[in-house]
């Protein structure tokens, strides 16, 4: 019965999801930051509350979500930021039908939007942005400034930058993330501390 109510809700959840897409290119894509605090087989993912948590579930290299400053006002905005470890973890952390991009997939977007001088500002909301630096939205991606929570608890950035992770590892302490800047209309890839908080954002399969 409990695999049943997970399956169940699993659906609903990728059912909900279709309605938030869109097209860019020939890939499909959430237009909302995840917002999950389950796996896809029902396993509850930890959410850290005090910056101990977090620093001790990167030390562990186990997975971790939390809000932004610890508000759920901020997660019903820009989603729940997420350690990479939730990210590789193997009972999924996408809904059904979806994936979290890889590192080659979020470069696919941003060529096809016209490479890395011009993709940031067409995947930029119209609003939210940090000192009028709004993007067009034209590619309808919608990405806010969620901010980022460094590996040692500290909360940074919010409505300055949006971080989201990609499914590949840079080596063993670093992964490759995409990202967006309020001050320039560039999007930027990188790799950082997999023991960060970053958004995530879904792919269709």
């Amino acid at each position: 019965m409990k695999r049943l109510i997970v399956l169940i809700a699993a659906s609903v959840f990728a059912l909900q999801s279709i309605a938030q897409t869109v097209t860019i290119g020939t890939q499909v894509w959430m237009t909302k930051n995840l917002d999950v605090s389950t796996f896809r087989n029902g396993d509850p993912i930890p959410q850290a509350k005090t910056d101990e948590e977090w620093v001790k579930a990167g030390d562990n290299k186990q997975p971790a979500w939390c809000y932004y400053e610890n508000d759920p006002a901020n997660g019903a905005k820009y989603g729940k930021l997420y350690n990479w470890y939730a990210v590789s973890d193997s009972r999924g952390l996408a809904p059904v039908g979806y994936h979290v991009p890889s590192d080659a997939e979020w470069e696919k977007l941003v060529d096809y939007l016209g490479g890395e001088g011009k993709a940031g500002d067409k995947m930029k909301s119209k609003q939210g942005w940090a000192e009028d630096g709004n993007g067009t939205n034209s590619s309808g991606f919608s990405g806010l400034p969620g901010g980022t929570r460094y590996n040692y608890g500290a909360f940074i950035y919010i409505g300055e930058y949006g971080y989201w992770w990609s499914f590949t590892e840079n080596n063993t302490n670093d992964a490759w993330n995409c990202y967006l800047s309020f001050n320039y209309g560039d999007v930027s890839r990188n790799n950082l501390n997999k023991e960060e908080g970053f958004s995530v954002r879904c792919l269709r399969d």
